[in-house]
């Protein structure tokens, strides 16, 4: 993998925030990520409901009126909730077997072990763990080597005290994979604008980024397709996802850097900016303190 160190980097303590859906039925989806997928609800309005472990919010499900009809544009692929544990992931699996959850499969990545799963409004969720840093394929260059093989499922279910109700306390956003329209434009983003680096390089179909040493926090791929057109007000799916950087200060040195490049954005507060990728994906970035 040949890749170009970005003048500018996002500190190795940036990770994934919380991401907010758009959704046509909010008491449905709310249902399904508390019953199924082991959510807790921390705050429901009429409109809005905000989900996670205890105070951390994790998800966040935005009513919307007149949903346009589900159609190929850019957005979510996957939001990946990471565990803390194998254990966690046995509890899980083992709850989603007995709870009849719409699996779609299970896969080992060789720096992870997965669990995936579709949503009712069709949004994908990755479930997952980590292995140990020493488990992992990475290269003299800085690449962190990704496979796809069956996942030892009764390796995971062996792992589980049979415990879970829900999601423990230590579950973030490991990772939000996107549907782009344009690698290349997305890359040079993500790189050159954001400061990530490219963990992972799949050519012509896909591309992986992260702060810092980690495997990844964001992929891409144009699995549907180069050119698909970026969502609209009222379509269905990724609101947003937002970043967490360390502190006020690191914001703004990330301010200037977009200021320096002429990038747009939109502060929010004062400890949150806004801005779009070349996808038409809205992205925050928050200051933890």
């Amino acid at each position: 993998m040949t890749s170009i160190t970005p003048a500018f980097q996002m500190t190795e303590t940036t990770h994934m925030g919380k991401v907010a859906l758009k959704v046509a039925n909010l008491e449905k989806m709310r249902d399904f990520y508390v019953d199924t997928i082991g959510l807790s609800i921390l705050e429901q309005t009429e409109n809005t409901i905000a989900l996670g472990t205890q105070a951390h919010v994790l998800l966040e499900l935005q009513k919307i009126t007149h949903p346009l009809p589900l159609t190929r544009k850019t957005g979510l692929f996957h939001v990946a909730f990471l565990l803390p544990s194998r254990k966690d992931l046995g509890n899980s699996l083992l709850h989603y077997i007995e709870t009849k959850a719409p699996l779609d499969g299970a896969s080992d990545h060789g720096y992870s072990e997965a669990l995936y799963l579709t949503d009712p409004e069709g949004n994908g969720i990755e479930v997952y763990r980590d292995k140990p840093r020493t488990e992992w394929d990475i290269r003299a260059d800085g690449e962190i080597v990704g496979i796809t093989i069956e996942m030892d499922a009764q390796g995971v279910v062996d792992a589980a005290d049979r415990q879970r109700s829900q999601f423990p306390e230590g579950t973030t956003i490991g990772h939000v994979h996107l549907k782009v329209a344009d690698l290349q434009k997305t890359e040079d983003f993500y790189t050159q604008v954001l400061g990530l680096n490219l963990t992972s390089n799949f050519g012509a179909q896909a591309k992986f980024f992260a702060a810092g040493d980690y495997h990844h926090h964001l992929g891409s791929n144009i699995w549907l397709g180069q050119h698909t057109p970026p969502m609209e007000e009222n379509d269905l799916g990724l609101a947003y996802y937002s970043f967490v950087v360390l502190d006020e200060a690191a914001l703004s040195e990330l301010k200037a850097h977009l200021t320096s490049l002429s990038v747009s954005f939109k502060t929010e507060a004062a400890q949150t900016i806004s801005l779009y990728d070349p996808n038409g994906i809205l992205i925050k970035i928050v200051a933890e303190k």
